[in-house]
């Protein structure tokens, strides 16, 4: 019978944990404290441990390092309420098979232990178990990615277990935020920190010279090229590139940036020699690639070796109970004395009721223009600037509802009025984005998308033919 060791200070956790467990055939040993812990370990080695972060005494993540010497085979989750990103990343580097941030389903738990219980058994590497105080000078105070909210921890939680890797990342997201953050604490955390990171932004490059501006460019390639010049990416060599915006990059560069990607190698303009690079791409987005990649705009082999690991930023709206923390944040930056302070209840409420189409990036500029006014003493709303006109509904199915109406008065302008098929045409857009959004949060798993969706199976992977005909992957639960 799997033994399963919980580690948690918190007694209605433990103990719903363990009833869960119970009722799953498990064996659940149950501890409050990591001391406690180490020795039911040492006693009777668990098949799992659930540990806390936040425990009285020696911390989760002190514990973490000794139960994987205690019990090397065991699969420990890190469970904590109060993460940020170096959390995530000292749980990873640790050695955690998960990490789940409070609250949480029962139900994601016990999944998570099958999960757990049916994995490939390693013994964790040195690398894998070194401190990353011990290895570097990166300063593990916590990031400038601010938040506690369960969308931001499963940022967290990616960006963790991605930066040790040299894959390329995807990163999507509305406007304003934070793409560029993420993409640099990935490779803060990553073994190229040392190197190189060099941010790109695709829309910024002039259109005439972007593919010189990448690749470099031999002498006598075009006119006003009087020499050897290197781009971007051979600059970036060893480090990391950042490309934001990547939908604009035109078709004939995709090409030869595919190219980087396949074979590790650039070649300049006007030459016919290729030179050898070791670059690590991370890239960001607001457009819907998959739609691009259907109408033609995008080349469906390069998005899906850009997309090896994709990361989504969830906006503002869907992170309210961050604003608190970012607010705090972005005064201490403009050298407020106290951020708390001048925060008061209701000038949170107000600022949690406010539609933010411009995201952290808004919210920070609204913060700087209300600190302005109100000279030093408490925020009011009446500090703040009004709205953008372009805010547009607050309500997310006000949102839905006029973002319909304006796509049907589109689609009645281009069909001269007479348009044909509207049903079946939005149903299209809408559904596809459904399936790629659950998809994206289950991490591919069908039948657990199939639940969502209140579909079975088999129609989840019909859905995934139709709209993604290119993807062969067997049908999975995991």
């Amino acid at each position: 019978m799997p033994h399963i060791l919980i580690i948690d200070d918190e007694e209605p956790i433990a103990w719903a944990l363990r009833r869960a467990f119970e009722r799953e055939q498990y064996r659940v040993g149950v501890a409050a404290n990591a001391e406690d812990g180490l020795v039911q370990a040492r006693k009777q080695s668990p098949d799992v441990v659930f540990l806390d972060v936040r425990l009285p005494g020696m911390d989760g993540l002190t514990a973490l390092g000794e139960l994987r010497r205690i019990a090397p085979n065991a699969a420990i989750v890190v469970i904590t309420a109060h993460g940020n990103l170096n959390t995530a990343v000292k749980a990873v580097e640790g050695g955690a098979f998960d990490y789940l941030s409070k609250p949480f389903e029962l139900a994601q738990a016990i999944e998570t232990a099958k999960r757990a219980m049916t994995r490939n058994v390693q013994a964790p590497s040195n690398s894998a178990t070194r401190s990353l105080a011990g290895e570097s000078d990166i300063d593990l105070s916590p990031d400038a990615i601010i938040g506690r909210s369960p969308a931001i921890q499963t940022v967290f939680k990616r960006i963790a277990l991605v930066a040790p890797t040299a894959v390329c990342v995807l990163i999507t997201g509305e406007s304003g935020t934070g793409k560029e953050l993420v993409a640099r604490a990935i490779h803060a955390h990553s073994p190229r920190r040392n190197k190189l990171f060099l941010p790109v932004h695709i829309a910024a490059l002039n259109p005439n010279l972007i593919e010189s501006e990448l690749f470099g460019h031999a002498k006598g390639a075009f006119t006003g090229a009087d020499k050897q010049r290197d781009g971007l990416i051979t600059l970036a060599n060893g480090g990391t590139i950042f490309l934001d915006e990547l939908a604009d990059i035109p078709l004939p560069v995709q090409a030869k940036l595919l190219r980087v990607l396949e074979r590790q190698e650039v070649i300049p303009v006007g030459s016919g020699e290729s030179q050898p690079v070791n670059v690590r791409i991370v890239s960001a987005t607001h457009a819907d690639l998959t739609t691009a990649v259907r109408e033609g705009r995008f080349r469906h082999d390069l998005f899906y070796r850009l997309n090896t690991y994709p990361i989504h930023l969830p906006p503002l709206r869907d992170r309210i109970e961050d604003i608190p923390a970012l607010g705090q944040h972005f005064l201490r930056k403009f050298d407020v004395a106290n951020p708390a302070a001048i925060l008061s209840a209701d000038t949170i409420a107000f600022l949690a009721s406010r539609p933010w189409p411009g995201n952290i990036r808004e919210l920070r500029n609204a913060l700087e223009h209300a600190a302005i006014q109100a000279r030093g003493g408490a925020l009011r709303p009446e500090h703040f600037p009004e709205p953008a006109a372009f805010a547009g509904p607050a309500n997310t199915p006000e949102r839905l509802r006029s973002l319909v109406t304006e796509w049907v008065r589109e689609q009645a302008a281009r069909s001269n009025n007479e348009p044909s098929d509207l049903h079946q045409k939005l149903l299209d857009v809408v559904e596809a984005a459904l399936l790629d959004e659950v998809m994206r949060l289950l991490d591919g798993n069908r039948l657990a998308a199939g639940r969502w969706l209140g579909l079975a199976r088999a129609t989840v992977r019909k859905m995934i033919r139709k709209y993604h005909p290119l993807v062969d992957e067997p049908d999975s639960e995991e």
